[in-house]
């Protein structure tokens, strides 16, 4: 039996209120060639159910669940090393494809160019009752840019304008290594580097995915204990001093002070304690410096955002 194509992957935990939406929005795919494995977390709700009522009805779809809770990097790692299609294509169990062609488009990309690491698409976000609230498009007018060009331009901008894994999909053969398990919020994006400093990059300036916000969303838990904060450090370390970044001195310093900034701030949210804030910013930072900058930090950021904003109205954003 030959391989699929396509693998796309459900690593899922508790969103059995979503999941059949979910699983039908791939099977409702113009392209077929695909194998749907859909791996649960030991969750407590009724995703089991859900899993097994569509493994027995379609052979193209395998269910299991994990003996026990592994936490969700792991599991997306899991979902990983089970695929044996060509393609990774995740789509969470709270997310949806709404482009019957949304697989089919992204396939044509990757098999046009086999110099293309990933390809992502604009993305329709969606409220928890699956009203739509906006649509997020990061690359207006370009289809395709060297991968090492858009990782300049995420750590630059300080986003991750990519997009989500339900938004993405990528060549399995340059991802065995698998997401790196010491991020916890980042863990997307530092994997999207790693395809990107491999081979290009390809956009879909159209929808083909919705991303849902709701509370029950790793990413608030995440940002509730300042794990974002702890990830773009890493990300900093692992990816700032590469040979190919060429983000000016100047930019980087105030990427940092930017960064310890945040932290600052996680502490007036009473995120982290004061004592947690300071020794994270002597990590890169010297706290009396730190001090010493802050009314010039202040100046600059407004002045910042405006010009970010004209370049975006004027000229797209990128």
């Amino acid at each position: 039996m030959m391989n699929p194509k396509v693998s796309v992957c459900i690593p899922t935990y508790n969103y059995a209120k979503y999941l059949q939406e979910t699983i039908e929005s791939i099977l409702s795919q113009t392209f077929t060639d695909f194998e749907l494995i859909i791996i649960d977390d030991c969750s407590t709700d009724h995703t089991k159910d859900i899993g097994l009522y569509y493994a027995s009805r379609d052979k193209r779809i395998s269910f299991s669940v994990n003996s026990s809770n592994i936490g969700m990097v792991k599991n997306w790692n899991l979902c990983l090393s089970e695929a044996k299609g060509d393609y990774i294509r995740y789509v969470f169990g709270d997310d949806l494809l709404i482009h019957k062609e949304a697989i089919a488009k992204m396939v044509d990309v990757l098999d046009s160019n086999n110099n293309i690491a990933l390809v992502s698409s604009s993305r329709r976000v969606i409220e928890e009752n699956s009203n739509e609230k906006k649509i997020w498009s990061h690359f207006k007018g370009i289809t395709a840019a060297e991968g090492t060009a858009i990782i300049n331009k995420c750590l630059s901008e300080q986003k991750n304008l990519i997009g989500e894994p339900s938004v993405v999909m990528f060549r399995k053969n340059l991802a065995i290594r698998g997401f790196n398990e010491k991020y916890k919020h980042l863990v997307d994006l530092e994997l999207w580097f790693h395809l990107l400093e491999q081979g290009d990059f390809a956009y879909i300036d159209e929808p083909l995915t919705a991303f849902r916000i709701h509370t029950e969303q790793q990413t608030n838990k995440n940002w509730e204990n300042a794990d974002e904060l702890d990830d773009t450090q890493y990300l900093f370390d692992d990816y700032l001093h590469k040979s190919y970044i060429n983000i000016s001195d100047f930019k980087k310093s105030y990427i940092l002070y930017d960064y310890n900034y945040q932290r600052w701030k996680a502490y007036k949210e009473k995120r982290i304690s004061k004592r947690q804030a300071i020794e994270k910013i002597n990590h890169s930072y010297d706290i009396g410096k730190f001090y010493l900058f802050l009314p010039l930090y202040k100046i600059y950021k407004p002045f910042l955002k405006l010009k970010k904003h004209v370049q975006y109205v004027f000229g797209g954003s990128y």
